[in-house]
């Protein structure tokens, strides 16, 4: 047997026990021992994949069906195989992130609440169950319970005596005070400081652990607490990361030799290296020769050769001139096999140090990254390569990150030793940089070198607003600032903790004019000194259509305070008459908004107007005015330098088609000498205003009123339907006052198919107002519901069921009646009286008149066996629909049967009135109702009420829904 065959049989046996215990941690509760993983990790990654292989079948544990053995969640995390395991523990996975832990400056939400009720046993064993089949995938891969304190408050059953009140009562205030705190930062050793609590350290712990501690503090034993981590990104230097370090966030779980890189020409060849030997000429073969530990390889027919320690071109020329040498006719080409594994040791603040085996072609950042990377807390700048306890390299990651440069990435060495020294001296810099963070110095680093580090400045840094924060020798921490744009302040030197802070450029435009609003061009445009309006709005060409040619607003900054003003620009004038006083002349940051005809620009001026109130005082009123009545855009408007009633009518939108031109009304404030506020009414001649008249023109004043009163009589066009059985049925338009007769003369009167007894007259208004009365019945018939359940509770009526079922039918019911707004009106007698008798109606705008045809049929409808309609005969009466309809049910009301006229209107007799041959008459087209007998149930103060409204919607909206 092989000696190396024997080794790796050798150490298989010595690390049996390992995988033993591995397989039986729920039994034993036990891990491996750190030498065992110690020596595990040694082995090279070849050698660690035969052992586990050997012991799981070639499988990997949780994938491989062995979840009684050697997998699934028998071997350490849930989920987790052996090797999976051993990786984790031995620390071949580097940068194993598992469930997130609390530390120092995180920020939580402690929800704190009283217990629910206890829990029974089948609640308990159901949320085991839910809580083991929820899952969640960690970010090695591995899949784990998903924690209690991730889902929900943690319940516990309480068994002590339930609280009094005086007890309850301080809880709630303890409740009320944590809850008023949230968040909750924790300090600088990761404690939570709870009003009234000592610090309570969670350093470490996870979300469902910190619970866990919270809830076992004497007083929070009687509620239920969870506290939950928020993922707070902080802002400023504090929420900055290193820079480089997350190149080690995704390192490979393993690092195998490279045997299928191209090999250097100054590669030093060494024991275990493999060359490929081509012989052709007389002898045509390939032969593999391995470097044995002395340092030769063995060629046939010619013996050792000394190889080990040339350089690859080097061993290459010597075995190729031995061959041409020594035997007659034949040549060599030789090349480069399978390359030796050689071992180095990662020292210092790696996140696994330790003892790795590499390939050959491995250079230092081969092996930073085999160990896992740097930690925060060690150098990228200083990585030192030591050979012999010499160092012999230095290896700056700084030029691989950010320049590119490999120069310093030297190639390995058996025996080589990576030590990774503390991080050195560290500034911040934030702001506007491509690439803030927190950068290591090496050496002298001036201002400009940190920002080149930075990736530069973005477009929108201002370098002479940036500042340094900086401890003085006096161990106060100074801010100075300086301008880093000029070739002082960028050779600065800075020291260890230096913070760097590049401001942002302020937003506003120094030297322009914005154009915003209904343009086609939005944007800034240009200024230039004597710039007017027409320069920016060259013609009505740059306007939307429709956009108010003779309101632009110019918003404009005044003065060192930046007072608002405000102007506007009639665009027309000023493009009629350029360069004139139309023309007004622009200066630098000045806005000019252009609105569009149709109504909405008060949401525009708004934010203008704010401005103007919260730069108002005592001695200088808020600069607005105000009109209203029947213009285009009524509305509050800023009062402009000298501006002029017809001013504000261009802001108005103008007059629209209802406005009176003769006169309009401005209201005017003033306050008196004592400080009392008094109104003045002007009579405003608004026709000589519209005609350009000077004197009539009123100036305004702060706070003015401007009313355009509409014209007499004015109102917009009215109509009113027809439909069924007309002539002419369509829509008539109608003038102030005109009856129903009228209309329908206009319309040629009824055909000869019209029943005029079952006509249908609706109107908008009644329909609103009986519909606001089924609302208020509606909510009023809820309140009595909710009474009556508990009244009946408390008595324990045994019909209060029956009660409950029938309220909410007829709740039900409500929810979906909508009321039609029919007028009973008396249309025969209307056709026959003179036009403006009492039949007649005067009409407004919307009413609708539907007219049926004859009808023939009598309805039954409420509580009777068959709701139908039956042929109409003049020798029936009432109680003979009603036992043609299969007589009442059982919850019929007999004695408040009514009948529903075609018309509309009720009759109600008692019952007395179904005997044939007394009572009203029934006439073709009437709907009899049997109502529900509400007496029969616990009282409800509207039952007959919500019925009767029922029905009657019921009988309304069929006979609307017949035409």
């Amino acid at each position: 047997m092989r000696p190396a065959v024997r080794w790796l049989m050798a150490a298989m046996f010595r690390l049996l026990p390992v995988l033993v215990m591995a397989s039986a941690l729920p039994a034993y509760s036990q891990v491996p021992s750190a030498d065992q993983l110690g020596m595990f990790q040694t082995l090279s990654p070849a050698q660690q994949q035969a052992i586990l292989d050997s012991m799981t079948g070639g499988q990997e544990g949780s994938a491989g069906g062995m979840n009684d053995g050697l997998g699934g969640r028998n071997s350490g995390l849930p989920g987790e195989g052996v090797q999976d395991m051993l990786r984790r523990q031995s620390g071949l996975n580097g940068n194993l992130s598992l469930i997130p832990v609390l530390k120092a400056d995180d920020v939580v939400i402690v929800e704190v609440a009283f217990p629910g009720p206890p829990k029974t046993p089948e609640e308990r064993a159901q949320e085991a169950a839910m809580r083991q089949s929820a899952t969640q995938v960690l970010p090695n891969g591995a899949v784990v319970p998903r924690t209690p304190a991730s889902e929900s408050l943690l319940r516990r059953d309480r068994s002590s005596q339930p609280l009094t009140p005086i007890d309850r009562a301080r809880l709630q205030q303890l409740i009320d005070l944590i809850l008023a705190r949230n968040p909750y930062t924790l300090d600088g050793a990761a404690q939570l400081n709870l009003p009234g609590f000592a610090p309570i350290s969670l350093n470490g712990l996870t979300e469902e652990q910190a619970t866990q501690r919270l809830g076992v503090e004497p007083v929070l034993l009687l509620l239920d607490v969870r506290i939950v981590r928020l993922p707070v990104v902080r802002p400023g230097a504090v929420g900055l990361k290193p820079f480089g370090y997350d190149l080690f966030e995704a390192v490979p779980s393993t690092f195998a030799p490279m045997t299928d890189a191209p090999v250097p020409a100054d590669y030093v060849v060494g024991p275990g290296d493999q060359f490929n030997v081509q012989l052709f000429g007389s002898q045509n073969r390939t032969l593999r020769l391995v470097v044995n530990r002395d340092g030769s390889v063995t060629f046939p027919e010619l013996g050792p050769i000394t190889v080990a320690g040339l350089r690859f071109e080097e061993a290459r020329s010597k075995i190729e001139a031995r061959v041409t040498q020594q035997m007659i006719g034949v040549s060599a080409s030789v090349s480069m096999g399978e390359i030796r594994s050689i071992r180095v040791f990662v020292l210092g603040e790696a996140n696994q140090p330790g003892n790795y085996a590499v390939s050959g072609l491995a250079t230092m950042t081969t092996a930073l990254f085999a160990s896992g990377g740097v930690k925060r807390i060690g150098s990228l700048r200083d990585i030192q390569l030591k050979r012999q306890g010499n160092v012999v390299r230095t290896l700056d990651l700084y030029d691989l990150l950010i320049r590119g440069d490999t120069s310093g990435d030297t190639k390995l060495q058996p025996g080589d030793v990576i030590f990774i020294p503390p991080v050195g001296p560290t500034v911040t810099v934030e702001g506007e940089v491509r690439r803030p963070g927190i950068y290591e110095l090496r050496g002298t680093t001036n201002a400009s070198g940190l920002l080149q580090m930075a990736g530069g400045l973005t477009p929108e840094s201002d370098v002479r607003r940036a500042s340094l924060t900086r401890v003085d020798e006096r161990s106060r921490r100074i801010v100075m600032e300086t301008d880093f744009g000029s070739p002082e302040g960028g050779s600065m030197l800075l020291r260890n903790g230096d913070s760097l802070w590049v401001g942002r450029l302020r937003p506003q435009i120094d030297s322009g004019v914005m154009l915003e609003g209904f343009v086609h061009r939005p944007g800034p445009v240009p200024w230039r000194a004597e710039m007017r309006i027409t320069d920016v709005i060259g013609s009505m060409d740059e306007l939307k259509p429709n956009a108010d040619s003779h309101y632009v607003l110019i918003r404009r900054e005044t003065g060192p305070e930046r007072r608002i003003q405000v102007l506007s620009v009639d665009l027309a004038r000023a493009l009629s008459a350029r360069g004139s006083a139309e023309d007004v002349a622009l200066m630098p940051r000045d806005r000019v908004i252009v609105f569009e005809l149709a109504p909405g620009r008060e949401r525009v001026i708004q934010p203008i107007v704010d401005e103007l109130r919260l730069q108002s005082g005592l001695a200088r009123p808020t600069e607005l005015v105000r009109i209203e009545g029947r213009v285009k855009v009524p509305g509050e408007y800023p009062l402009e330098p000298n501006m002029k009633v017809s001013d504000l009518l261009r802001a108005g939108g103008n007059l629209d088609a209802a406005a009176f031109g003769g006169r309009a009304e401005l209201a005017r404030y003033d306050v008196n000498v004592d400080g009392s506020r008094q109104t003045e009414l002007l009579d405003i001649d608004l026709a000589s205003v519209l005609r350009g008249d000077p004197a009539a023109d009123v100036t305004l004043r702060p706070f003015d009123y401007l009313l355009i009163k509409e014209t007499p009589n004015w109102t917009d066009q009215e109509a009113v339907t027809l439909l069924g059985e007309v002539k002419f049925p369509g829509t008539y338009p109608i003038t102030r006052g005109e009856t129903l007769h009228h209309v329908l003369a206009r319309a040629g009167g009824l055909t000869s198919y019209a029943f005029p007894q079952g006509s249908v007259f609706l109107r908008d208004e009644l329909r609103e107002r009986e519909q606001r009365q089924i609302d208020m019945l509606r909510e009023r018939t809820r309140s009595d519901m909710a009474t009556m359940a508990l009244r009946a509770a408390a008595a324990n009526q045994t019909g209060a069921v029956q009660a409950m079922s029938a309220s909410e039918s007829l709740l039900d019911q409500l929810q979906t009646a909508e009321a039609v707004g029919r007028l009973v009106i008396d249309l025969p007698g209307l056709m026959v009286a003179e036009a403006g008798s009492k039949h007649d109606i005067v009409l407004r705008n919307g009413d609708r008149l539907l007219i049926p045809k004859l009808k023939q049929e009598v309805t039954v409808i409420g509580e009777v066996q068959t709701n139908t309609s039956h042929l109409y005969s003049a020798s029936l009466s009432a109680g003979d629909y009603i036992s043609l309809s299969g007589g009442t049910t059982q919850k019929a009301d007999r004695g408040r049967t009514y009948v529903v006229r075609a018309d509309g209107s009720v009759v109600q007799k008692n019952s007395s009135w179904f005997s044939r041959g007394q009572g009203a008459a029934i006439n073709p087209g009437d709907t009899i109702v049997v109502p529900f007998d509400t007496e029969r149930l616990p009282p409800l103060p509207f039952w007959t009420s919500v019925t009767q409204i029922l029905y009657n919607v019921a009988i309304g909206v069929a006979a609307v829904n017949s035409f």
